[in-house]
């Protein structure tokens, strides 16, 4: 019996760490922003009607931009975990900034009139961005629908990236994550830490743009 038991547990700790490795295992390879480069700057249109820029948070140590859309299953199963990284280290100093990569033309529930009602009814916290240039998701490398880059500011004023992936172990599922890699990387940065999983497998929708 405790034989039996010793090689369940054997099992279930396999079984955990091959999870995890099926979402760290896995680097983007696609052509944009790696670990270490350094983000240029932005200036996209809020749901407010006004433009932001990370030059409008002089007091940020970072941002966590989250690429992100109305539409995919993926994303609004993620909402209220964004609207929580937000109220979590917004002021610690690491604020989310959300950007819509998807061409409306492709996808009509991604126009910026109803990104202004996803804001709206989910009473987001966070700037939920337009790019209406459709350039600024190719130059991070953003792929999916949600896509995390974690940014830190540095004493030089550059903001470099630290992460890239997922927000967490489990995206269809809120209630059961088991790994908050986005949360982990802030909070190792706030520490003065080196973040240990800089990359993980972003999990959703494919982003909406004509090839």
């Amino acid at each position: 019996m405790k034989s039996k038991r010793h090689l369940s547990a054997i099992l279930i700790a396999f079984v955990c760490v091959a999870t995890l490795t099926a979402f760290i295992a896995a680097p983007s390879n696609n052509k944009g922003y790696s670990i270490g480069d350094t983000a240029a700057s932005i200036n996209l249109l809020n749901v407010d009607g006004t433009m932001v820029s990370y030059s409008d948070y002089p007091n940020a140590n970072g941002f966590i931009v989250i690429f992100t859309c109305n539409t995919c299953p993926y994303a609004v199963a993620s909402e209220d975990r964004i609207n929580a990284l937000d109220a979590e280290f917004k002021p610690k100093g690491y604020p989310v900034i959300a950007i819509n990569p998807n061409d409306p033309e492709l996808q009509p529930a991604d126009t910026y009139e109803l990104m202004q009602e996803k804001a709206e009814e989910k009473n987001f916290t966070f700037p939920y961005l337009y790019d209406k240039t459709n350039t600024v998701y190719a130059q991070y490398g953003a792929t999916k629908t949600p896509h995390v880059y974690i940014l830190d500011k540095k004493q030089s004023g550059k903001l470099i990236v630290e992460y890239i992936g997922a927000i967490d172990d489990n995206v269809r599922d809120g209630d059961n994550v088991k790994e908050r890699f986005a949360a982990n990387a802030v909070n190792e940065l706030l520490a003065g830490k080196e973040v240990t999983v800089k990359e993980t497998r972003a999990i959703g929708c494919s982003v909406k743009q004509a090839k």
